[in-house]
């Protein structure tokens, strides 16, 4: 990798590597961006579209996040705004998990919908995202619901985020991530209200919060109810990749043992003990 190397070196400016040379290395070289981007961290020069991060992140920081894979569960209103949050801070390896396809009332919240989408699966539409926002990142997309049988998808990942609308399923990836050892980013929405928690390897917050498999309150919880309006999946996805990035980063204090209730109509922010 000397050539490659000797090149992107030849080619930045400052400590930064704008991306049209990114692309060019690519091509000049064969390589994926994928490459060149780590060979560019490894380096300690940092790829131009993440100048606004290097005063809270260092290269070796960026690097530690591009070489991360981040399980996304549930891929509509948190896991939408998840999934492109994290292509945008540099998270290597993604994976998105989801059955379903667009609908007419996914519109006012998901960050993925749009009118020439519906009908499409949302796992498809997030790859297509996720190319033309940061072509660097890898996506791994698979459309089925998620439930104990697809533990073996979260393998390898070092976190895992819920994007999920059913407590059944949310209780099946806790359980599937507690027998992997992988902690899990909580969130979940309704109408003003979120909710948000982490859960650290072999913890049972979830429980804590939602009740014992078999014992839980009603599956679908009080979404449908409420309703969700465009900003309140926003709010409360923003609070998960936080997490996330701590969390890879071994940094700041997470929400483990905590779950934040979130309150927008009167801007209240509470934290329960678990």
């Amino acid at each position: 990798m000397s050539e490659p190397l000797a090149f992107i070196r030849s080619r930045r400016i400052g400590d930064l590597l704008p991306w049209a040379d990114q692309v060019a290395a690519a091509e000049r070289f064969d390589l994926s961006l994928a490459q060149v981007e780590d060979l560019t961290l490894a380096a300690d020069i940092l790829p131009g579209r993440y100048q606004r991060n290097r005063r809270m992140l260092s290269c070796a920081d960026q690097r530690t996040l591009f070489n991360s894979r981040v399980a996304i569960i549930g891929c509509g209103g948190l896991g939408g705004y998840v999934l492109e949050e994290l292509a945008r801070l540099g998270v290597g390896e993604l994976l998105v998990v989801d059955p379903d396809v667009f609908e007419e009332h996914n519109l006012n919240r998901q960050l993925l919908a749009s009118p020439l989408d519906l009908g499409r699966r949302k796992v498809d539409v997030a790859v297509e995202r996720v190319a033309r926002v940061n072509p660097a990142v890898s996506v791994t997309a698979v459309p089925a619901a998620f439930d104990l049988t697809k533990g073996g998808l979260l393998q390898g990942a070092r976190v895992a985020v819920d994007g999920l609308d059913s407590i059944d399923a949310r209780l099946e990836l806790a359980s599937v991530c507690r027998d992997l050892g992988i902690p899990l980013v909580h969130g979940a929405i309704a109408g003003w209200y979120g909710q948000l928690t982490t859960q650290p390897p072999g913890e049972l917050l979830l429980e804590k919060i939602y009740g014992r498999a078999g014992h839980a309150i009603a599956s679908n919880g009080v979404e449908k109810e409420l309703g969700n309006p465009s900003f309140t999946p926003a709010v409360v996805a923003s609070l998960e990749v936080a997490e996330v990035c701590k969390l890879l980063l071994g940094r700041g204090t997470t929400l483990a043992g905590r779950c934040l209730n979130i309150d927008l109509l009167d801007m209240e922010f509470c934290e329960i003990r678990l």
